[in-house]
């Protein structure tokens, strides 16, 4: 006896299933493609916010934010974590990836020049806005945070600082250090650190902006000028550059300095 083969995936039921299946799937495709990922150093926490919602309101396009240590990011990128966008607390570690085939050449950008501020909580005994330097060497200030110099720009700058004001090898071993300039924060507000040296943008933030600061006067230090560039392997290119030249624009430079980032005229 011969037997009829069906073809099951003609059989108007299955095509009934089937069709909104597809549907569905082409649905997610769509979604995923309108998602850009970005790394961002944590100085750019609340400033990424800003700037997130405001480019989601005007594209649909939605953001996906991961913060961190610039110097952690520079690691992963090459190892092909996935992400679109880099936005580094200084331009070196851009520049590295470009030269290295990890990034997109004439992508890379400066998007702001960050600050260091030395500042303290509230309620500290030790005023230094009128002390300085000198509040750092306070037998009141036990510990003072800042960025670990070997994977955060902030770090590298703090340690400048400080040498060039003659007190780094009086505080050195007062010194702690967080794997970035956002937990450096972390350990003045949880009280591990009495004092810290941190981005100007933290301390301007609203859990610390009712803290005590100093601005340490930008010929203390290399300037902190911070590159953003389109990585290589990033699978939403058009809209990764979209939100790149909404970064670039006005609006997203009004966020930028609204949030305590420095942006040179020429930029």
């Amino acid at each position: 006896m011969i037997r009829a083969r069906t073809n099951l995936c003609a059989h108007p039921i299955c095509l009934a299933i089937l069709v909104p299946l597809a549907a569905v799937s082409s649905g997610l495709h769509a979604e995923a493609q309108k998602m850009v990922r970005v790394a961002a150093a944590a100085d750019l926490k609340f400033a990424m916010d800003g700037i997130s919602q405001e480019f989601e309101s005007k594209t649909g396009v939605k953001v996906d934010v991961t913060t961190g240590s610039s110097g952690n990011f520079f690691a992963q990128i090459q190892s092909g974590a996935p992400f679109d966008l880099f936005f580094s607390a200084d331009m070196e570690y851009p520049k590295k990836l470009e030269a290295a085939g990890f990034a997109e050449s004439g992508t890379r950008f400066e998007y702001a020049l960050g600050q260091i501020v030395i500042w303290t909580p509230a309620n500290s005994l030790v005023d230094v806005a009128q002390a300085r330097w000198n509040a750092l060497l306070d037998a009141r200030i036990q510990k003072i945070a800042i960025a670990n110099p070997a994977l955060a720009p902030y770090g590298g700058a703090a340690v400048s600082a400080l040498q060039k004001a003659e007190v780094y090898q009086r505080v050195k071993t007062k010194l702690v250090y967080g794997e970035n300039v956002s937990q450096a924060a972390q350990f003045v507000q949880s009280g591990n650190a009495q004092a810290g040296i941190i981005a100007r943008c933290l301390a301007l933030s609203p859990g610390m902006k009712d803290g005590k600061m100093w601005e340490i006067p930008t010929d203390m230090y290399p300037p902190i000028e911070q590159g953003a560039i389109v990585l290589k392997n990033s699978k939403n290119k058009a809209a990764a550059l979209e939100f790149l030249n909404f970064v670039k624009s006005t609006a997203g430079k009004a966020i930028l300095e609204k949030h305590g980032f420095a942006i040179t005229a020429s930029k």
